[in-house]
């Protein structure tokens, strides 16, 4: 008498399209709402940068050493042909690389990257779009800031732009910005399907 052998059930490498459209939203993440707060901060002291660099508005752009006057709009702002990077290149670098960073002060190009870097990675990260690549881009100038000035005065190693870069590190692996955000929204965006990078 021959034994019948049991069917394996066959489970297809590919979802179909009607049931993958029916796909269950991604679970939250435990603590998304704090993550929120965290890219918001973050945001807005890359944006603020941006906004004091160009409009001097007397916070690290500016403010009179000396007297503590503020010339609002004056000859320090971006917009009045003033360099946002070469006071901090030509007198606050230090360390191995100092000469380097000196070596750029000045630099329209470097200019240009900053402050237009500053202004889209404190946008994505406010809006909550992008937040990977704005990760990436922070972490990219945190790096650069954390070198130009190596070593911190008041720790061995760790300093604000390493802890900043983990935050970032955290924002776009939990996908901040599905929280208090645009992320969900955005990542069902034609683009962000085809190009995940962009999430």
């Amino acid at each position: 008498m021959a034994i019948k052998q049991k069917e394996t059930l066959r489970i297809p490498d590919t979802v179909p399209a009607e049931f993958a459209e029916k796909a269950p939203e991604q679970a939250p993440v435990k603590g998304g709402r704090i993550w929120a707060l965290l890219r918001i901060g973050i945001g807005w002291t890359f944006l603020w940068a941006f906004l004091d660099k160009t409009f001097a508005l007397g916070f690290a752009t500016g403010r009179n050493a000396e007297t503590g006057a503020i010339d609002y709009f004056g000859d320090a702002a971006w917009i009045n042909g003033a360099s946002p990077t070469e006071g901090y290149l030509a007198f606050g670098t230090k360390g191995p690389f100092a000469e380097f960073f000196q070596g750029l002060a000045g630099a329209a190009w470097l200019d240009w990257a900053f402050m237009l870097s500053l202004a889209l990675i404190g946008t994505a990260l406010i809006l909550g779009i992008g937040v990977r690549l704005a990760a990436i881009g922070g972490i990219i100038w945190m790096a650069m800031m954390y070198v130009s000035a190596i070593w911190p005065d008041n720790n061995p190693f760790m300093d604000d732009h390493v802890l900043i870069a983990v935050v970032l590190v955290g924002l776009a692996y939990v996908g901040a910005g599905r929280y208090f955000g645009f992320g969900r929204w955005w990542e069902k965006t034609a683009l962000v399907q085809r190009y995940p990078i962009l999430k």
